[in-house]
């Protein structure tokens, strides 16, 4: 009797990543049919950006982690468990799958208070201490009693966020969830993510068509372009611009300030210019007036970069 290992590629056990994913599927786009096939691994504790154009197949690819969305053929191993493998025609539904999933519009109970929303998505095994210590964590102590009617949007995404993280998941999934936000609150919410990641020590698969975003909160980015990885990797090695000599090539462009940070006597500025990020060291006192999140120009001649705020 010959036995068949099941998961791809005859990956020893012990090599295994935490998760591992491929799937093909026919997408139905504007253009007409597209096929999307995808492959990925991502180790334990990993946050992956899915980054790339309207239609590519980055909500797709969640769903169909999820449970939510039918595969051609496809693939999904997670900590050892098979969650998905058309070979053998095993497809867990949604609801044996240990993830938790954060989308656009919030999708609230409007009938729950902020502490019912987190005490209903608890899993018959989580223990029910994880509510007081996620409404401390996320600041909502003082809105527990209240519906989601009577919050704020930026308040209501920390109580989906808290939700989704409510019953432990093994992977948190996030379909662009800050996108209905200003630029300050979605920074704060950033703040919150990071925070919890660190806390619990997440999975993390974030869907963002926004760059700083992206380079904010993933230690690992795939770019999906007409349903196919076309680059995959850290995004300082996907999005950065490689050093160049500013006196033979000046220049002038406009971007956003995404990260600031001191470095030997210096500050670097991080400022994403169309799709690609340049860094600029200034001096405290060029510093001083600088702030992420904030629109600038960058103007760079005889060696000397300059960052001017945009009136």
């Amino acid at each position: 009797m010959t036995t068949t290992d099941p998961a791809p590629d005859n990956i020893a056990a012990v090599s295994r990543p935490f998760l591992q994913f491929k799937a093909t599927k026919t997408l139905h786009t504007t253009s007409g049919p597209q096929l999307l096939d995808v492959r990925f691994e991502l180790a334990k504790g990993g946050k992956l950006a899915i980054y790339g154009p309207s239609g590519a197949g980055k909500t797709t690819l969640l769903r169909i982690l999820s449970g939510l969305t039918t595969v051609t053929t496809g693939y999904i191993e997670v900590d050892g468990e098979v969650w998905l493998d058309t070979t053998r025609r095993i497809d867990l539904p949604t609801r044996r799958r240990s993830i938790g999933f954060v989308f656009q519009d919030f999708a609230l109970f409007p009938h729950l208070t902020v502490r019912q929303q987190l005490e209903y998505a608890l899993h018959k095994t989580t223990d029910g201490k994880i509510v007081p210590e996620l409404l401390a964590l996320m600041e909502l102590e003082t809105l527990q009693h209240l519906r989601p009617a009577l919050l704020s949007s930026g308040q209501q995404q920390r109580v989906a966020l808290a939700r989704a993280i409510a019953r432990q998941p093994q992977l948190l999934l996030l379909d662009e969830p800050f996108s209905a936000l200003d630029d300050e609150m979605r920074y704060k919410l950033q703040e919150y993510l990071l925070k919890i990641h660190r806390h619990y020590k997440l999975t993390t698969l974030l869907v963002s068509h926004h760059l700083p975003e992206v380079l904010r909160l993933s230690d690992k980015v795939i770019v999906l372009e007409k349903g196919s990885v076309s680059r995959e990797g850290a995004s300082s090695a996907l999005f950065f611009a490689p050093s160049q000599d500013h006196a033979s090539a000046p220049f002038t462009t406009v971007g956003e300030i995404t990260a600031i940070a001191f470095s030997e006597g210096n500050y670097i500025i991080t400022v994403l210019c169309a799709d690609t990020f340049i860094n600029v060291a200034l001096t405290a006192a060029q510093t001083a007036h600088l702030q992420i999140g904030k629109k600038v120009q960058v103007t760079s001649n005889d060696f000397h970069p300059v960052i001017s705020p945009l009136v």
